[in-house]
């Protein structure tokens, strides 16, 4: 696998765009509380996009993450999930919400949860408020304690 660099950026044209083709929204993708980052390789290609949303001062939505498809099914999904999950605070609940790759994020490490266990602060985001269907699973990180 490829060195690989992850930079914080501001909502560009390029995330926009692989987002959308992914089919992921990003209707809310300028508001405050979020954060984006570009996954580039030494020859400074981007590989893919993470992002998160603080939603309070301990829950965080992971959001936004997307591969380009030339690197996809490469490993890279999980690196770029891993290297934005080490941006947010140890002590930070993660969050994310799914309509198709509960599998991927249970294999490093996420849990479905129901949204009865899920805060207010995360349940009041567009992604769950809103745009992402009622259907979709919402699955929590199980961090060792430390």
């Amino acid at each position: 696998m490829r060195e690989l660099k992850l930079e914080p950026i501001a909502a560009d044209m390029g995330l926009k765009i692989a987002l959308t083709a992914a089919a992921l929204p990003i209707d809310d993708i300028d508001e405050p509380l979020r954060s984006y980052f570009r996954l580039t390789d030494t020859e400074n290609q981007v590989v893919g996009y993470s992002g998160v949303e603080t939603s309070s001062d301990k829950d965080i939505l992971l959001r936004s993450l997307v591969i380009l498809p030339a690197f996809r099914s490469q490993g890279y999904g999980r690196v770029l999930t891993e290297m934005t999950i080490a941006q947010t605070p140890l002590a930070s609940d993660i969050y994310l919400v799914t309509t198709s790759a509960a599998p991927f994020f249970a294999a490093i490490g996420f849990s479905a949860v129901g949204r009865d266990q899920v805060p207010h602060s995360i349940l009041s985001t567009r992604q769950l408020s809103g745009l992402c269907p009622t259907s979709a699973t919402i699955m929590k990180l199980c961090r060792p304690l430390t």
